[in-house]
């Protein structure tokens, strides 16, 4: 296992922002680490490479304490930070080069290693460039070329694709993908897209405790996010008598809308070709008691999964 988080917790007076929380990240794994801001994320994160002390608790990289080993635990973690801390007045070879050899890498293996990384973070064009002449984009990419430049087993992206454009967005994250085949990886977003294009599993934290951590499947399938069914909205030239639809064994209630509308609520049902029958039940209901059915569309349909959005915030919202 190379991330192995065991209840662990950070108190800053009387406020406990990370509160006992365990999980494990195996190599070859992309866990979205998703929570609302001041849910403890990034104190978890910082605590997990060492950079803040717990207040109780421990965290093992690859074996070793993160405490008790600090300089093992550093050779073997990449970590961009939300807030990307580079030195805005060196070149971007530059820079590679120095961050390289603060990692123990020397002469030709570090020449060799920085000439890989600009290439494989698109940064080519870019080498001889000051950092601070660069975008938010570059600059995000370097910060991830510094975090890979040692060839870590395990990666803890803070947030890496904030304030970036679409276009930014979509090359990072394919970035991401190319590099972290084989390693354990904690990434952190706000971009449901994101988790859902990148990650194996979602872990989210509320109020400094775990809500959930599941495969995305898992999260989207199971009894969080039960079917419902659909709901069909119907018009009418005049009022008719809406008992007369809770005749259907497909029909749940029956809501008076504005006018002459009606809500009709159905059992749970995954089936499209279901609708589709209940639609011609409708017309042909109509039809015999000689209704006067001006309109009929599908307002609602919920038997698919809900959003990883719909489940975020149902999970946050509800329990802060």
């Amino acid at each position: 296992m190379s991330i192995i988080v065991q209840d662990l917790s950070k108190v800053f007076g009387k406020q406990k922002a990370v509160d006992q929380i365990s999980f494990q990240v195996r190599p070859g794994e992309i866990l979205g680490f998703l929570g609302p801001n001041g849910a403890g994320k990034s104190t978890t994160m910082k605590m997990a490479t060492g950079y803040l002390s717990p207040t109780s608790g421990n965290v093992e990289i690859c074996g070793f304490d993160v405490m008790e080993n600090s300089l093992e635990v550093r050779k073997h973690i990449g970590y961009l930070p939300e807030h990307n801390p580079l030195y805005l007045d060196l070149y971007v070879h530059e820079y590679l080069r120095f961050i390289g050899s603060l990692h123990g890498l020397r002469s030709i293996g570090l020449k060799s290693r920085v000439a890989e990384m600009i290439h494989l973070c698109g940064l080519t064009r870019e080498q001889n460039k000051k950092i601070g002449a660069l975008s938010k984009g570059y600059r995000q990419r370097i910060g991830l070329a510094q975090a890979l430049i040692h060839d870590p087993p395990v990666l803890i992206l803070d947030e890496p694709t904030t304030g970036l454009d679409p276009n930014q967005i979509t090359e990072i994250r394919q970035l991401i993908k190319n590099v972290c085949q084989r390693k354990a990886v904690v990434f952190s977003t706000h971009i449901m897209q994101e988790v859902q294009a990148l990650c194996h599993r979602v872990l989210i934290i509320n109020q400094g405790k775990i809500v959930t951590d599941s495969t995305l499947k898992e999260l989207q399938n199971n009894g969080q996010v039960q079917a419902s069914g659909f709901e069909i909205e119907l018009e009418f030239a005049r009022t008719v008598n809406e008992q007369i639809f809770l005749t259907l064994k497909e029909i749940k209630d029956i809501i008076p809308l504005s006018g002459n509308k009606y809500l009709l609520k159905t059992i749970k049902n995954k089936q499209d070709e279901r609708l589709t029958e209940l639609r011609h039940l409708l017309f042909s209901l109509a039809a015999k008691h000689d209704l006067p059915l001006i309109g009929l569309r599908l307002v609602n349909s919920k038997s698919d999964p809900q959003s990883l959005e719909e489940i975020f915030r149902k999970l946050t919202v509800t329990n802060s």
